[in-house]
């Protein structure tokens, strides 16, 4: 059997005798996840309470509470009456409503005379977005009456008698702002928490193998296995590739497993299986080249321990296994698609949303590939120090 394999070989059969290994490659990935997913269950929608204080009780009003009651605002919000603004404003503070709307008393009188009474909102810094719907809603209804009121007054220096103002006024009253915003995804399916935070996780932990591969190069060359490997007609870079390739073959089997309990259990979405795949196997590439950097530029097993915590932190903040890549400020949002794990990200996101195949993951993998490509020619420049120093 060639050398490499033999080292490898030997590696496994230590990995799978150390419970803490598989901890950290199956276990906590798949605990992290999921708890992930329940925290932030619920986060792709949005629906709350708005109290409405209407002492007005006119047509206008009507109108308005009318247009809070039905579809598309009412998958958004829920209408709460409530009967003075001192009580609006206690609901407001004690978040039984999320944001309140004070429909003055004339205002339905006051549409058509030369001073309109204001709409107004009480909103709470601990709901924004709430308040920032409700002044939109109010904003749009307010553009409407002003539209009406502008059509009247032009019918009025027209001429118009005070049968047809009247005539007009009735049927603008009907009419809506022809001119309409409408959201719609790019994807085809909406992205689940646990389809994003499912890969993330397991990515995340997946670069734990950096540090628990380096560190097993150092207990070996502490106790002298590696110099009894030099002895055999072994090159350092065979001996390198060896203690690489037992990470290559964990690292799959982890993310392999973790995607396949992610989907049967949590309902995770990973996308096609063989785009998925091919994903998973350039990122463990990744992680193989990262290793190998590692413990190319590490003298101790102390140095390898801090490089490759610095390496996987910084990776995972970048690369966005914490928080989504989309809530990420621009800057960030450029620097993730030069991390080999947020490339992966992003082909897993575009998986689970498009349903898209190999298309889909071409571009990130190629990215991938070409990171570990420089990362692993560095790697083997140092391979001969990492294994005779």
């Amino acid at each position: 059997m060639p050398a490499p394999l033999e080292i490898a070989g030997k590696d496994l059969r230590q990995r799978l005798r150390d419970r803490s290994a598989i901890v950290i490659g199956l276990v906590a990935p798949l605990v992290i996840a999921a708890l992930m997913s329940i925290a932030f269950k619920g986060a792709d929608t949005f629906h709350y309470t708005l109290g409405v204080v209407d002492t007005d009780h006119g047509p206008v009003a009507r109108a308005l509470e009318h247009i809070l009651h039905k579809a598309p605002l009412s998958q958004v919000l829920t209408v709460r009456d409530i009967p003075t603004r001192q009580s609006a404003a206690n609901d407001v503070r004690s978040s039984h409503v999320q944001a309140a709307l004070m429909i003055p008393a004339g205002f339905s009188a006051s549409v058509d005379g030369a001073h309109p009474l204001p709409l107004s909102t009480l909103t709470s810094v601990n709901n924004q977005i709430a308040g920032n719907i409700t002044a939109s809603i109010a904003s749009s209804f307010v553009a409407q009456l002003n539209a009406n009121r502008l059509s009247v007054v032009t019918a009025l220096d027209a001429g118009a008698t005070d049968a047809q103002v009247a005539q007009l006024q009735s049927a603008v009253a009907n009419l809506q702002i022809p001119e309409q915003m409408v959201q719609r995804p790019v994807g085809s399916h909406p992205l689940k928490v646990i389809s994003y935070y499912g890969p993330a996780m397991a990515i995340f932990f997946l670069f734990f193998t950096i540090s628990y591969t380096a560190r097993s190069f150092f207990v070996d060359r502490s106790t002298g296995m590696i110099e009894r490997m030099r002895a055999a007609p072994i090159r350092p870079v065979e001996i390198l590739l060896g203690k690489v390739l037992s990470a290559f073959v964990f690292g799959l089997f982890s993310l392999g497993v973790i995607a396949l309990v992610t989907t049967l259990v949590f309902g995770a979405d990973w996308g096609a299986p063989i785009a998925a795949a091919l994903v998973c196997v350039a990122m463990v590439i990744a992680v193989v080249c990262l290793t190998a950097l590692v413990i190319g530029l590490a003298r101790t097993q102390r140095q390898a321990e801090g490089i490759a915590s610095a390496v996987v932190f910084g990776l995972a903040l970048l690369g966005g296994n914490f928080v989504f890549i989309s809530s990420l400020p621009d800057v960030m949002k450029r620097i993730a698609l030069f991390t080999p794990n947020g490339q992966a990200l992003r082909a897993f996101t575009d998986l689970s949303t498009t349903g898209g195949g190999l298309h889909a993951v071409m571009t990130p993998v190629v990215a991938i590939l070409g990171f570990s490509l420089v990362v692993g020619f560095l790697a083997c420049l140092l391979a001969r120090r990492a294994v005779e120093s």
